[in-house]
């Protein structure tokens, strides 16, 4: 007998469109942060303004927090939340990408709560305490598909003093309402959409792969792996084709929820390891520059043969017989995307480092290892780091 608890409060307007639908929703207050990065994008495509337009409507003001990093940092999460708690703000708005959205969630929990951020963050240096009080409700309008966090309670900071990139989260840090509208995507560069789609390819295989995975799990992700396959290439290729953003903006949510209900496994917490000493490191490129060695090594266990033909098959190769037929075609869909070449050593990892990344993905963010469908050694760890680096 199958038994699963679910649970994703989420409410998700998704289309080409969207956005210009915010002012009719009921909102969770009548003064808003919005956390933005420090990039120009929001501002040159006129995504802030049109988000300011909807507030107007509907009677909300906002103080704007524009210094979000790529990759974001506690320091900037505190600042934050003093600005939330001096301008008496009642929710947050994520605007931009995952930096942006998770950025919103780490201000809105610490918002409301006492001390340092890293007192509530379990992992390396964190010290685990619950949370008492409720974070402030998390509105997600995101400009990017890559991490899904519109669709889960997830958030990864920097503690930049320790270089420690953790995720955390829990059921009360999911947005309260997320806004998916592809015609926000469509300024999205070809290098940077092809990273943050595999960034959700990779929560979608990660997902499938997990020991925790089950019936629900297993739709969201095969359908996700499914929309990439079918699209990405071709919204690297054509910025332009709605058609293409849209199928991997849901591939995108689809990945959050994914994350919702299973989660990822050691190769997020390989990556993290990596950007964590190298902030210019692409949370998407880093991960696809581990990706073959990564899935190669599984491939090779035979532990998991029929989850990972059932991921070749829904990545295209509808003839796969075989583990090895999903790295192929994910080889196959990083050239056609045009990131098959990425090389580590040119956002400044050195070979010398790579047994110090080891450590700190295992003692950071340890329990994915946890759950990896076959255990994932150090010595292994430090193999695919060595294979992949160029």
């Amino acid at each position: 007998m199958q038994q699963f608890n679910y649970f994703i409060p989420t409410r998700i307007l998704f289309g080409a469109g969207k956005l210009g639908r915010l002012h009719e929703q009921e909102l969770p207050g009548k003064r808003a942060l919005i956390v933005t990065t420090g990039g120009k994008s929001v501002i040159k495509y006129g995504y802030l303004d049109r988000l300011k337009e909807q507030l107007d409507l509907a009677g909300v003001s906002y103080v704007i927090f524009n210094k979000i990093l790529p990759n974001p940092i506690k320091e900037h999460v505190m600042e934050g939340a003093l600005a939330c708690r001096e301008n008496d703000l009642d929710f947050v708005i994520g605007l931009g990408g995952g930096s942006s959205i998770d950025a919103a969630k780490a201000i809105a929990v610490m918002a409301n709560n006492p001390g340092d951020y890293w007192d509530y963050v379990g992992g390396g240096s964190g010290k685990g305490l619950p949370v008492p009080n409720d974070p402030l409700p998390v509105v997600a309008i995101t400009t990017t598909a890559g991490t899904g966090t519109e669709a889960d309670p997830w958030t990864v900071t920097t503690k930049t003093d320790t270089n420690e990139k953790i995720g955390f989260g829990y059921d009360k840090t999911f947005p309260v309402l997320a806004v998916v509208d592809p015609e926000l995507m469509v300024s999205v560069p070809p290098y940077l959409t092809a990273c943050q789609g595999f960034d959700a390819l990779f929560h979608s295989t990660e997902g499938y792969l997990n020991k925790t995975s089950y019936v629900m799990s297993d739709l969201y992700a095969l359908t996700a792996i499914e929309l990439i396959g079918k699209s990405l290439a071709k919204a690297v290729a054509d910025g332009q084709d709605i058609q293409a953003r849209e199928d991997v903006a849901l591939a995108n949510s689809l990945a959050g929820m994914v994350e919702s209900t299973s989660g990822c496994i050691s190769e997020h917490s390989l990556e993290h390891a990596l950007s964590a000493y190298h902030h210019n490191l692409e949370h998407g490129a880093g991960l696809i520059a581990i990706s073959r060695e990564y899935y190669a090594f599984f491939a090779r266990t035979g532990q998991c043969e029929q989850r990972m033909i059932d991921m070749a098959k829904a990545l295209g190769r509808a003839d796969a017989t075989s583990s090895m037929d999903f790295v192929d075609a994910l080889v196959e869909l990083q050239k056609a995307c045009g990131v098959d070449d990425i090389k580590l050593s040119e956002y400044g990892v050195t070979e010398e480092e790579l047994p110090k990344c080891v450590q700190n993905a295992r003692e950071t963010m340890g329990g994915l290892f946890e759950v990896d469908p076959v255990e994932l050694s150090d010595e292994d760890a430090l193999a695919i780091y060595q294979k992949s680096f160029r």
